[in-house]
């Protein structure tokens, strides 16, 4: 039945292709692949098809930070600045920003990066914002300190210890022979082929790969338990139906959705989210630390995130704060 809905859905909001991970009782639960790679060819999806994932990136980016952090190689709290260099040299907040600002997208940089320099519209640590250039920056730091490219930090801490064999944010030719392709509004576009890691958003993987992400982040593993507290803990409530926030300017906030260090979290049900999208991709990812249970799902379409709230509300019964606040994300 549960895969029948799934496939009247994708029907209905014209979504090709699905994959599809959930978690219950801290184990992986069911593994679903359905509908095609690509509506040119009619390639079917299965079990090992590679999706772009894109800002579920941010999480995964955050938990090698966080790993970092436990490691005594970076604080939370010292400006990144001192390692990559001010992100605005003509502007002094540049030099406040620090991870946890990033973290929390209360760096007051935008979301999204125009010419030129960033500008950081408020003092960073006053509010939330969404911001994919804060990400980034944070990259720029982690591989000044590390020595090494972003890839190769990832690989270390999240994609070998965790078993994510399918799983890069460069592109890799192998790739190719069974990628989703995106498709908007029911037709494929260029695959995004980044030869180098975004930790914003360039993450290629499968619902296999990220469903033992997740079930690491709800056991908290490879985090001390004092930063797996922290990591899930709510510090910035988001402004109501809207992800952006410029401004000082007094803004209505929802009750109950909030930021922590790298999650969306719903306060009163402790769940966390993510929430993916690029052009043609669309992906949303959420979990119950207290309950062990959650999913991943992957599509290649705009309209992916339509069939979120269906889904995840048989899979996580009850009311979901954020899937409501992310209404505007459709």
């Amino acid at each position: 039945m549960f895969e029948s809905n799934i496939t009247r859905l994708m029907r209905e909001q014209n979504v090709p292709g699905v994959s599809l991970v959930t978690i219950r009782n801290g184990s992986m639960d069911k593994a679903l692949a359905l509908g095609v790679r690509d509506l040119s060819t009619n390639d079917p999806v299965d079990e090992e098809t590679i999706f772009g994932a894109a800002s579920l990136t941010k999480p995964v980016a955050a938990y090698a930070t966080l790993q970092l952090v436990d490691a005594g190689e970076l604080d939370l709290d010292a400006p990144l600045a001192r390692f990559a260099g001010p992100v605005n040299p003509e502007d002094p907040a540049s030099h406040a920003i620090t991870t946890r600002h990033i973290l929390t997208h209360s760096s007051g940089l935008p979301n999204l990066k125009a010419d030129g320099r960033p500008r950081i519209h408020f003092p960073p640590g006053s509010h939330f914002n969404y911001s994919s250039v804060g990400f980034l920056y944070l990259q720029r730091a982690i591989e000044a300190i590390t020595k090494q490219p972003f890839e190769t930090t990832l690989t270390q801490l999240v994609f070998e210890p965790l078993g994510m064999i399918s799983s890069s944010l460069a592109w890799r030719p192998q790739f190719e022979a069974n990628f989703a392709s995106p498709h908007e509004d029911g037709k494929p576009i260029a695959k995004q082929r980044l030869a180098a890691a975004n930790a914003s958003g360039s993450l290629q993987t499968t619902a296999t790969d990220f469903g033992r992400f997740l079930l690491s982040a709800l056991k908290g593993k490879r985090l001390s338990e004092s930063m797996f507290r922290q990591w899930l803990e709510p510090v910035f409530h988001v402004p109501w139906a809207t992800t952006e926030h410029l401004n000082l300017d007094p803004i209505k906030l929802d009750d109950d959705v909030a930021w922590g260090l790298g999650w969306g979290i719903e306060i009163s049900r402790k769940s966390f989210f993510q929430w993916g999208w690029l052009d043609g991709t669309r992906a949303f990812v959420m979990g119950d630390p207290t309950e062990q249970s959650g999913a991943v799902l992957l599509t290649n379409s705009n309209t992916g995130l339509r069939l979120v709230p269906e889904i995840f509300e048989a899979v996580m019964p009850g009311t979901h704060p954020a899937i409501e606040w992310c209404k505007w994300n459709r």
